[in-house]
């Protein structure tokens, strides 16, 4: 069914539909690592203190670790002890840009069917100090930025581009940019997207067909908050990473109650027994697959 479409879109290097037959996927993180394990919502130092703490006790390695609170919210001083922890323990760690729709002065974000803006960005004094706000993170020695606005994304890669901002920063595209399928996803590699998070509910066909469209490293949620969902998936996770390497399997977040939400030590040490969990289920029924050992040369380690 639906024969001319597909030939088409397979002309256009795109999937003809998504991969029910779930194939394996020969890519690969430059280390030759299948799956690297990455903890958002990390929105404290102390929270990532107790974090990789508690996973070490576990025996799980965290690569990543995601800020979502907003760079801008946090001081300079907060900003240099997160940098310090995820230098110590070989982290990479992204930080979120701080102007975005729900600390804007519209209130169109704030109703129920304001929900589809996302955390986009509102004007283009919005866009100004977004970049701003990068720049603060950059200068104070982060390299790894969290986006939630497509322009942004493209603004950033252009003075990426243009020398304007370190040729090593990172930009990971958020889930609350809504993006799910394929030809979205090519799209974002297009403007400048280093890895890319789907919306958080795909099934692993969705998933599989993902991978088929680009070669960035795709960061799979195995768990979420009530706030977005609440659904606990760590059984799927072997399956995530076998047709969707390269993955980050982005796990904890069960353990909180929202995404931007401030987190605790107590929270840091939740989030990281989810995270063992999941990489037990990994382990089990997946025993081959690789995981990338702490401060691999091509994480985006903050200096």
């Amino acid at each position: 069914m639906f024969e001319r479409t597909r030939s088409f879109l397979t002309k256009l290097g795109l999937p003809s539909g998504d991969a029910f037959d779930l194939p394996t996927s020969e890519k690969r993180f430059a280390d030759g690592a299948h799956f690297r394990v990455e903890v958002p919502t990390v929105n404290t130092a102390q929270a990532l203190q107790a974090l990789v703490e508690t996973a070490e006790k576990h025996g799980v390695v965290v690569n990543r670790v995601d800020e979502t609170y907003g760079g801008f919210r946090h001081t300079a001083e907060e900003i240099k002890e997160y940098r310090s922890i995820a230098r110590d323990w070989g982290l990479e760690l992204n930080f979120s840009v701080g102007p975005r729709a729900p600390y804007d002065t519209g209130a169109t974000v704030q109703t129920s069917q304001g929900v589809r803006i996302g955390y986009r960005l509102r004007g283009m004094e919005q866009i100004v100090r977004a970049i701003e706000d990068v720049k603060r993170i950059v200068d104070l020695g982060i390299r790894g930025v969290l986006v939630y606005d497509e322009g942004l994304l493209w603004v950033l890669s252009k003075m990426r581009h243009a020398g304007e901002l370190p040729p090593e920063l990172h930009f990971k595209v958020s889930a609350h940019c809504g993006h799910a399928n394929p030809a979205a996803f090519r799209m974002l590699v297009e403007q400048g997207a280093d890895s890319i998070n789907p919306v958080r509910d795909l099934q692993l066909p969705m998933i599989a067909a993902l991978r088929q469209a680009v070669d960035v490293p795709l960061d799979v949620h195995t768990d979420n908050p009530p706030a977005s969902g609440g659904f606990i998936r760590v059984y799927e996770a072997p399956e995530m990473v076998r047709v969707a390497a390269p993955v980050h399997l982005k796990t904890g977040n069960s353990a909180v109650g929202a995404h931007g939400s401030l987190t605790s030590d107590t929270d840091g040490r939740r989030m990281a027994d989810v995270a063992a969990i999941t990489v037990e289920m990994v382990r089990k029924y997946l025993p081959d697959a690789i995981q990338t050992e702490r401060g691999c040369e091509d994480l985006a380690i903050p200096v």
